[in-house]
């Protein structure tokens, strides 16, 4: 992603799960892991990695930030205060979840088809494939865009969030 399209990313909004608004510029001096998250997926397991690594990095200047998602195979059928209640009762997530969201489509929320438009490891964008596809974005405006099958503690992330903690 350019500069400009790093800073146009920072301005989407996007809805909280208590139906207010944020945008990444909210998050603009730390690095952020954006995840679109299910609760009856394969990968749901990751939450519990995603958790790890908030509770490791938070007060560090690091953050996830998790965005609940249907649209593969319905795997996300639950409203907002059962998610919410899921992420707490079964993995003691305390990173922000918000509201949930398509990914791809043409009602895709904003900030997904802004974050598709970046590269992952091979140079592929494009549509999300699944649920838990990962972007760490750093304070610099650079977007690091993991499948879902890469791991939140795998170390190529780990490597992305540790270089780019404020100092």
């Amino acid at each position: 992603m350019t500069e400009a399209t790093a800073t146009d990313l920072r301005s989407i909004p996007f809805q909280t799960a208590d139906g207010g608004t944020a945008t990444l510029a909210d998050y603009s001096d730390q690095v952020v892991l954006v995840v679109n998250v299910a609760s009856k997926c394969g990968l749901t397991p990751q939450y519990e990695q995603l958790e790890q690594l908030q509770r490791a990095y938070a007060d560090r200047g690091f953050t996830v930030l998790g965005f609940p998602c249907n649209q593969f195979m319905g795997q996300e059928p639950g409203s907002i205060d059962e998610i919410l209640e899921y992420c707490s009762m079964t993995w003691g997530v305390s990173f922000p979840v918000f509201d949930k969201v398509k990914v791809n489509g043409g009602k895709a929320a904003p900030l997904y088809k802004a974050l598709k438009e970046a590269d992952d490891v091979e140079g592929k964008g494009g549509r999300i494939q699944w649920n838990f596809e990962k972007f760490v974005l750093t304070p610099t405006g650079e977007v690091h865009r993991f499948r879902p099958n890469t791991k939140p503690d795998d170390p190529a992330i780990v490597e992305v969030i540790e270089e780019n903690l404020p100092r």
